[in-house]
């Protein structure tokens, strides 16, 4: 290693065996994500906050990502560091004390230098708060790097850190992934250990995991926050391809009955054909009979009932009520539209949700795997999905950005984009499969067998730090 600034391109795995070997130390890691840091997010508003101070002032522990420098995405608590969810409302909360996976991400060694930016709540497919601004695309800076995990997706792309932590209720890991190139898995439903320090039905749709670059360093840090009390079938470490056909189903119509842009179509093609070239099963089929705007209206329905908690709760502890200024107009209004409904709307809600879930598993009961768009348009402007339209509007843009994703949050399942094509606008196009709730394994090795034979580790981002200073 001859220039610390090669140690961008470097994925997590990769940069800690070279602190094992003592090639490079904990140290040196941390002083070059602190330049690349200094050089790159002021320009992509990736990482809100930062504290290589505090991060300094803690040794790495010996685990497998020792001395990797790492983000947690601002809607996730960790000791000492701003949790604001991304709203102005909780801009100045603290998360203290940790949690059983901040706890584990210490004890892998991954040294978290910040928190990444979110949209607020983790309500919008697009990262551009009223509280911390635009987090911009690598890729093309006037794009949104998606959302909700916008800000690690874009952190990732840039070659910031190797791989950030990422959550997803609704395709907010996937979509991110999606967006900016790179690899996004969501786990199944209680795979890894408790992130949250309460309950909702909201928060029963999310989990926690991570974008990252490469198959190995999602696998890896998958192995290390699983939940092995979950009473889902045993994960430990892959580190393989799958060695054994599958049989995949294909559909490309969305929830709410639209077909994808053709820039997508073409992309989805490609990966039918990669998939039938690997020796797998591939069935097109009839999406599931499910109704996609009912469905999107259960599904934010429980978003507003987060909302609406979290400011009962601000309430509660300051004694004053939350002010309009303190809420985006979109989350405001999810929070009023379930204040209207009340009990029975949330009650109808989990009743819409669960029998999406049923009709869903139902219908790929036969299959091993699932291949779909994971958005069905090309990455979007700035703007499209902002805070402050209307949320009538908001909501049907939403319905053509998450047409895929949803439902296994609402079945518990696995589910992944794997960045296998770029367009020929230059922007990244993921393609997305699921599997059967609790077959992540099954799902990793799929991705290590795409990742071999159709590599993107080659391509950087034009506003990355490999693309701009020549690591």
């Amino acid at each position: 290693m001859t220039k610390l600034t090669e140690l961008s391109r470097l994925d997590g795995v990769a940069q800690a065996e070279l602190v094992t070997r003592g090639e490079v130390s904990a140290e040196e890691l941390l002083t070059a994500c602190m330049e690349r840091m200094d050089a790159l997010n002021p320009l992509l508003n990736a990482a809100p906050v930062l504290d290589f101070e505090r991060a300094r002032a803690r040794p790495p522990a010996p685990g497998p990502f020792a001395g990797v420098p790492f983000l947690v995405k601002d809607a996730t608590p960790y000791p000492g560091l701003r949790w604001s969810m991304g709203s102005r409302l909780f801009a100045r909360n603290v998360g203290d004390p940790g949690t059983p996976y901040s706890t584990r991400l210490d004890a892998a060694g991954l040294v978290t230098v910040g928190k990444s930016a979110t949209s607020e709540f983790g309500m919008l497919g697009s990262t551009e708060t009223l509280l911390d601004g635009i987090t911009h695309n690598p890729w093309e800076l006037s794009h949104s790097a998606a959302g909700s995990s916008g800000g690690a997706a874009a952190a990732v792309a840039a070659g910031l850190v190797p791989l950030a932590h990422a959550s997803d209720g609704g395709g907010s890991i996937r979509i991110p992934a999606s967006f900016c190139g790179l690899f996004g898995f969501k786990p199944s439903r209680g795979r890894c250990v408790r992130a949250s320090l309460g309950d909702s039905d909201f928060g029963a749709l999310v989990s926690e995991h991570c974008v990252s670059r490469t198959v190995r360093d999602s696998a890896l840090l998958l192995a290390l926050t699983e939940n092995r009390d979950a009473g889902l079938p045993p994960l430990g470490h892959v580190q393989a391809p799958l060695s054994r056909r599958l049989r995949i189903g294909t559909w490309t119509r969305t929830m709410t009955g639209e077909e994808p842009d053709p820039a997508v179509q073409r992309a989805y093609a490609e990966s039918v054909a990669l998939c039938v070239a690997l020796g797998h099963d591939v069935v097109p089929m009839e999406p599931p009979d499910i109704d996609g705007w009912a469905l999107g209206e259960a599904f934010f329905l429980l978003g507003g009932s987060a909302v609406a908690g979290a400011a009962q709760l601000m309430e509660r502890l300051r004694g004053t009520p939350v002010s309009p200024d303190e809420l985006e107009p979109f989350t405001q209004a999810l929070a009023d539209v379930f204040r209207r409904g009340g009990p029975s709307g949330l009650k109808d809600a989990r009743r819409v949700l669960a029998e999406s879930a049923e009709r869903y598993l139902t219908t790929v009961q036969d299959l091993d795997v699932i291949l779909t768009p994971t958005v069905a348009a090309a990455p979007w402007r700035i703007g499209y999905l902002s805070p402050v339209l209307p949320r009538e509007e908001l909501m049907r843009r939403m319905a053509l950005a998450v047409g895929y994703t949803p439902i296994q949050n609402m079945t518990g399942s696995p589910a992944m984009s794997v960045p296998l094509h770029v367009s020929d606008t230059g922007l990244p196009i993921g393609t997305h499969f699921a599997a059967a709730p609790g077959a992540d394994a099954l799902l990793l090795g799929l991705a290590y067998q795409l990742e071999a034979a159709s590599p993107w580790h080659h391509r950087w981002a034009p506003y990355s730090y490999p693309r701009l200073f020549d690591a």
